[in-house]
């Protein structure tokens, strides 16, 4: 390599020079092979020229952001009269900056073959589970992983060797009347590409979302610079859909409350705004168990009757479809999210989601958070949480503790379990567990509600070998992990069926989300369609048609079960006496969607909206132009806001023990 001739003001610049124009380049590259690796989407979406120049605007802001980092420092090294160690201090911190950057971008395709988008806060989340991820990448992901192991080391002995040339090349001192001259044009050149913008409010991700395509939205940006917005986010979770209205907090919960289903419940706490009394639509002698089978990313993609695909002829979920000859079908619930914490917020505390993470982690709602678990526990019920994995795993424990799980049974209390993989014990452990529980419980006279959560229909797919005749090879796959969480369930539910604990037990068996969520829509609705059943006790076969959301589950279920009682659920009981709500919500990134008789309304975390019908036969989008009625727009508004408001203000609980009217039969 030659010197690079420039000023002498410009040369005590030079590991600048070189951060920006080496990253340019190779993000730039990085890019170039996305578009090839998603040329379908990414052409019918945008131009390749708008593409790379939204990119090197969007490489500007991360790279900005590195500048800054030396920059601000160099008065401080002036002031020691030590520009030489500033340039050896600049040359490894930028190198280090380099290679987070690129080594992100590495890590880049499998996270997007997983979740459709860039790495974002998920990544992060599943850093604290090193062994589980670690499993799914090796057994899901072995080639890349391998490959990004090589290309990562190749990386960062390039990078090295970039930065020794450096610091071997001849020493400069400027003068500080010449470092007063450049200095304030440097900081503007990274201020500029930070701010991208001349308007009031910086760049941001939603700046560069241009198509209604989100991967190749993310992939106008770098994934370093996603990740680290995701983090910057977490100090706004409290807040994160606020962004969705600019109505004040007592006129969402005015707008809320005139639903038609909730405006004839009497919401008279005055500090709970939306507790309100729910009678139950079936009167009961004693109190049922309840007994809710979350079945892990088990969506309606794999449901014929409901969809979805066969494998060489044969149906994925044969037992799961016998169950609807014995309960309440739904045909049209949709999930509120595409993570298993989602999907048990939803479920287990009827909370609508939002841009931050559940509140399974959130820190406000480890303690005194509304769940069916406390509402039951009230009424002296026992209350379980089965999992044949680790329950610490996504904080489960730590929410379930402090929210009314009085018992937490995890893969630890497996002594001699038939099959154990990855992520704990097999599903048939796990039922065979849940049925021992229910036969033992059922010579005493206390109620149980337990919540029991599978694992088997998780990457890397592993069951017990004999257990199912493969649909498929390689017999860790996706179909024939399903096929085997089918067996599970039809094995448990033939025992329970003949079992007497049946005729004084209701269960739901729900997915908490479907398996991997993409295309290219800015909600992938059909993507969030999932299977539900509610049956057992006395409950009478019956199909609901309408649209329905996880959230309208636990209001359903508790009066079913003939309890009535306060609760702060804002989700309609399907089996009352009222017209169906016809409507769902789900959260998918930085934006809400609304589906309401089949019309989806997404709003944009910056008061963007867009809506389009669609059709859940050929499960397309078509973009409608007539825009929403104002008091229909502030109503979609008012409930994509709620959760944050609810969760900020400590509001989503029980009213306390001394002023609290119990739950009644």
């Amino acid at each position: 390599m030659q010197t690079l001739k420039l000023p002498l003001a410009l040369m005590v610049l030079r590991p600048l020079v070189y951060f920006y124009g080496i990253n340019l380049v190779l993000l730039g590259a990085f890019r170039l092979a996305y578009w090839y690796l998603y040329h379908e989407r990414a052409s019918a979406a945008t131009q390749l020229s708008h593409y790379l120049l939204s990119g090197v605007r969007a490489d500007f802001i991360m790279l900005g952001y590195g500048a800054l980092l030396v920059l601000l420092v160099l008065p401080i090294f002036l002031l020691a009269h030590a520009q030489q160690a500033w340039q050896r201090f600049s040359v490894w911190l930028l190198t280090l900056f380099s290679f987070f950057m690129l080594f992100m971008e590495l890590a880049t395709p499998a996270f997007i073959a997983q979740y459709d988008t860039r790495p974002n806060r998920l990544f992060f989340e599943y850093l604290a589970y090193p062994a589980e991820v670690f499993a799914t990448l090796w057994h899901g992901f072995r080639g890349w992983l391998i490959l990004s192991i090589v290309a990562s080391i190749a990386l960062g002995w390039g990078l090295f060797r970039v930065s020794q040339y450096q610091l071997r090349q001849p020493s400069h001192t400027a003068s500080r009347w010449q470092i007063a001259l450049i200095l304030p044009l440097a900081l503007a050149v990274a201020l500029i590409g930070v701010r991208s913008t001349w308007s009031h409010r910086p760049a941001n991700p939603a700046f560069f979302a241009t198509t209604a395509d989100p991967l190749i939205n993310s992939l106008h940006l770098s994934s370093g610079y996603t990740l680290l917005y995701a983090l910057y986010n977490l100090k706004h979770e409290s807040q994160a859909n606020r962004g969705y209205s600019q109505l004040s907090d007592a006129d969402i919960f005015a707008v809320v409350k005139t639903e038609p289903y909730l405006k004839n419940y009497q919401f008279s706490h005055p500090k709970l705004p939306t507790l309100h009394y729910q009678p139950a639509s079936i009167q009961r002698d004693k109190p049922l168990n309840i007994v809710i089978i979350l079945e892990e990313s088990l969506g309606a993609t794999f449901v014929p009757s409901l969809g979805g695909k066969t494998v060489n002829g044969q149906s994925l979920t044969p037992n799961l479809e016998q169950l609807k000859q014995h309960g309440w079908w739904f045909e049209q619930l949709y999930a509120t999210g595409i993570r298993s914490v989602r999907g048990i917020e939803a479920v287990v505390a009827g909370f609508l989601p939002t841009r931050a993470r559940s509140t399974v982690k959130l820190t406000h709602s480890q303690r005194d958070f509304f769940t069916l678990a406390s509402l039951l526990r009230q009424q002296h019920y026992h209350t379980e949480f089965l999992y044949g994995g680790e329950a610490h795993f996504d904080n489960m424990a730590s929410f379930f503790s402090g929210n009314g799980f009085a018992s937490i049974v995890d893969q630890r209390a497996f002594t001699e379990p038939k099959f154990e993989g990855s992520w704990g014990v097999s599903d048939e452990d796990l039922l065979d567990r849940l049925h021992q529980q229910l036969m033992q419980r059922d010579d005493t006279e206390q109620p149980y509600f337990v919540l029991a959560f599978s694992s088997s229909n998780h990457e890397p797919f592993e069951y017990p070998a004999d257990a199912i005749t493969p649909v498929e090879q390689p017999v860790h796959s996706l179909n024939n992990a399903v096929r085997y969480a089918d067996h599970a369930l039809g094995k448990f539910f033939a025992q329970a069926m003949a079992s007497d604990y049946w005729h004084n037990t209701l269960f739901l068996v729900v997915a908490d989300h479907d398996t991997r969520v993409y295309g290219d829509d800015l909600i992938p609705v059909s993507k969030f369609h999932i299977p539900g059943v509610i049956l057992g006790a006395d409950l009478s076969p019956k199909t609901i048609p309408h649209i329905a959301s996880q959230i309208d589950l636990l209001p359903t279920l508790i009066s079913l079960a003939g309890l009535s009682g306060f609760i702060p659920a804002v989700g309609q009981d399907l089996s009352a006496a009222q017209p169906p709500a016809n409507r769902a919500m789900m959260q998918f990134g930085d934006y809400f969607g609304w589906l309401e008789h089949q019309q989806l309304t997404v709003l944009g975390a910056d008061q963007q909206e867009f809506r389009y019908q669609y059709d859940p036969i050929s499960k397309q989008l078509t973009p409608l132009a007539m825009p929403l009625i104002e008091t229909q727009e502030q109503r979609i508004r008012a409930f994509a806001a709620l959760p944050s408001v609810l969760y900020q203000q400590r509001l989503y609980r029980l009213p306390e023990p001394n002023i609290s009217q119990e739950l009644t039969h």
